[in-house]
């Protein structure tokens, strides 16, 4: 009786220790994570912070620096944009008379051109002009390029584009500026005769060397506060209207 007795109080001792750790058991995992969990979730969280921080600082940086870039270039591609158009439609020159759809063609330092206050660098005749109901007058007009003062900055100049439309006028020509490109130090046009490049052509005179277009125009500009050691931005434009001659020949049978 004695043993029966001893056998059931050691079995209900051993069900009573196996409730009180199951139920141990329960609460520990009702319990959450441990202290070393919790600084290890911490420490990758900060380690992927720091990552994305990285890399979404240089995304900016690197966006900054395109944005000023591409803010850079678009005027400079503007200004080669009227460049390119004038220069491709110039029309035949003059040779010092009064030719019908014709002008002259002058690049250089110094050149003085009507109703234009400032000393251009190129003097051409272009048909770029738009014709509409309120500009009745052709499509050739006189451009002019030439640096002026700039108004925002003192001691700073930039490029100007100067139009007349209204050729026949014996009035005063009406010109018309046109901002290309601020802070600009030089512009310098030359003109390519076949064997080597000019620096000043003028068609307007007829005793002068080179009295017909030149095969190709070389526009070089220079840009105020870059870098002193790098060189100007070139832009080249072949010039397709260009007469074969500009002599009048006669034939050996008189006719």
């Amino acid at each position: 009786m004695k043993l029966r007795m001893a056998n059931y109080e050691w079995r209900m001792a051993a069900a009573r220790d196996a409730v009180v750790d199951s139920s141990f058991e329960i609460r520990r995992s009702k319990s959450g994570f441990t202290l070393v969990e919790m600084i290890l979730a911490i420490g990758v969280a900060a380690l992927v912070l720091v990552a994305v921080n990285a890399v979404l600082f240089t995304s900016l940086h690197l966006r900054e620096v395109t944005t000023n870039v591409v803010d850079a270039a678009t005027p400079v591609d503007q200004a080669f944009t009227y460049l390119r158009r004038d220069l491709q439609c110039v029309v035949t020159p003059t040779n010092g008379t009064s030719r019908i759809l014709s002008g002259s063609f002058r690049v250089g330092n110094g050149i003085s051109s009507a109703g234009v206050s400032d000393p251009v660098a190129a003097e051409i005749y272009t048909a770029t002009g738009a014709l509409s109901v309120n500009t009745p007058w052709a499509d050739i007009q006189r451009v002019t390029y030439e640096l002026k003062n700039s108004p925002a900055a003192s001691g700073r100049r930039d490029l100007y584009r100067s139009v007349t439309r209204n050729l026949l006028s014996l009035n005063p020509p009406d010109v018309t500026d046109q901002l290309m490109l601020s802070g600009v130090e030089s512009v310098k046009f030359s003109g390519y005769d076949g064997a080597q490049w000019v620096d000043t052509w003028d068609t307007s005179d007829p005793t002068s060397v080179y009295t017909n277009l030149p095969l190709a125009v070389r526009v070089e500009i220079k840009l105020a506060g870059g870098d002193k050691d790098s060189g100007p931005i070139q832009l080249v434009v072949p010039i397709d209207a260009v007469t074969r001659t500009n002599m009048v020949l006669s034939s050996t049978t008189g006719n």
